[in-house]
């Protein structure tokens, strides 16, 4: 799959400075080992997670069990914010979590967490299945949720900056 671009990038910082190269952002998402999963429960109220997840295909990918509070609120409210930290930047994903259940698409993601973090997962009936989970994920099955990017905001050491895209699913 080529590679996305972001359609703007736009220095956010008061000094009009010029802005993070995509191609940073890109490489510290992909190499971020923990990320903080925002969601809205059904009343409103904020609900945050430290969350393991993977970059594959310039889309963002994590697991959750369909009992887990995270799960059950992106069940309502499929809108999700994801921050990480790499390479002395911070990074914030903006997107909207849609489940995904195509068995080559979960077997290049499950593929993706055996390398990044060692977890063994099986790909069976549209989910994740594995002995051992995050104490956060729940019980499995783990459902997996791909968040395409509309908006990622960078700060850190070089200038804050914000990148949009298109709003377009690949999977």
């Amino acid at each position: 799959m080529t590679e996305s671009e972001p359609i703007t990038a736009q220095s956010i910082s008061a000094y009009d400075e010029t802005v993070t190269s995509w191609a940073e952002a890109r490489q510290g998402l992909a190499e971020a080992r923990t990320y903080w999963l925002a969601t809205v429960r059904p009343d409103g109220q904020p609900h945050v997670r430290p969350h393991l997840a993977v970059w594959v295909d310039d889309a963002l990918y994590f697991s959750s069990s369909p009992t887990s509070r995270k799960g059950k609120n992106l069940d309502h409210d499929a809108h999700c914010s994801v921050p990480t930290h790499s390479r002395g930047l911070d990074l914030v994903v903006e997107g909207t979590a849609v489940r995904v259940t195509d068995e080559a698409s979960l077997q290049r993601v499950a593929d993706a967490y055996a390398a990044k973090y060692e977890w063994p997962v099986t790909v069976r009936d549209g989910a994740f299945v594995a002995e051992y989970g995050a104490p956060t994920a729940g019980p499995p099955p783990y459902h997996v949720f791909e968040v395409t990017p509309s908006t990622i905001f960078g700060f850190g050491e070089g200038p804050a900056t914000r990148w949009r895209f298109a709003p377009e699913r690949r999977s």
